[in-house]
């Protein structure tokens, strides 16, 4: 099956669904496309009053499809258009979204799989789900939009532990820690965020919509000057000794 963002709607609920199943729903580039086409759809559906983002199988997002990034990653332009276009032109999508989003986690949310539950209005995991940003490891920081996404959702401490430290934490970490809206056993996940939906699904949507574009209006921006060298780095030594590692399944020597 071919790495994909599956879209399917029903009784005024979306479903999207992060397709990738050999790489635990990995991120593609061609996904991170797919992604902001679809919420920008979404975003013109009137009779959409619920949208339910899950991953195939067993996992929301392992990450980014480390497989692709020696093929861009080590120059600034290709870099940059790859987070402040196609990135950020998905998550962009989806906070630019007037409907309510609930977001089912199974298994594996790492790295990417966090930036898009981020951008969630009511996060939902499996007892067994974890949670990370691992991308130290890589040699590479996470891009300042992104950041301060994650930041927001999963707070400074958090986000600082997953950035600085690598730290992978549980599904009840991240409830006590604010991210997530509940924590059920594995084989209720599905049925509570059905619920979930049905109960946003029985609401006045118009108040829906309002709400989340003055909860929008919040948030602020990072500065321009931040942005402006975000990606000196892409020839870093640093940055290619990770990916190299990582795809010779060898301990990276930073």
């Amino acid at each position: 099956m071919p790495a994909k963002i599956r879209l399917e709607q029903c009784d005024g609920v979306v479903h999207v669904t992060l397709c990738n199943p050999k790489r635990f729903n990995a991120m593609s580039r061609a996904m991170w496309r797919d992604l902001k086409v679809v919420f920008e759809r979404i975003q013109g559906m009137a009779s959409v009053r619920c949208v339910l983002v899950t991953g195939a199988g067993a996992h929301f997002c392992a990450g980014g499809d480390i497989s692709e990034y020696a093929s861009f990653r080590f120059q600034e332009t290709s870099l940059r258009e790859f987070h402040e276009v196609e990135v950020w032109g998905a998550l962009g999508a989806m906070l630019a979204c007037d409907v309510p989003m609930v977001a089912q986690i199974e298994g594996n949310c790492m790295g990417a799989g966090v930036e898009i539950a981020s951008c969630c209005d009511i996060r939902l995991a499996a007892q067994s789900a974890r949670f990370g940003a691992p991308i130290a490891r890589l040699g590479f920081p996470m891009a300042p939009r992104e950041a301060a996404l994650v930041a927001r959702e999963t707070g400074l401490a958090t986000a600082r532990q997953m950035l600085l430290e690598a730290s992978v934490f549980s599904a009840t970490d991240m409830l006590q820690r604010g991210f997530l809206s509940g924590v059920v056993a594995d084989a209720d996940v599905s049925a509570v965020a059905q619920a979930t939906v049905g109960r946003i699904c029985e609401l006045a949507p118009q108040a829906a919509r309002l709400n989340k574009q003055t909860l929008r209006a919040l948030v602020p921006e990072p500065p321009s000057s931040l942005l402006a060298t975000a990606y000196d780095y892409a020839d870093s030594a640093e940055q290619r000794e990770g990916i190299s590692a990582f795809l010779e399944k060898r301990p990276p020597m930073f």
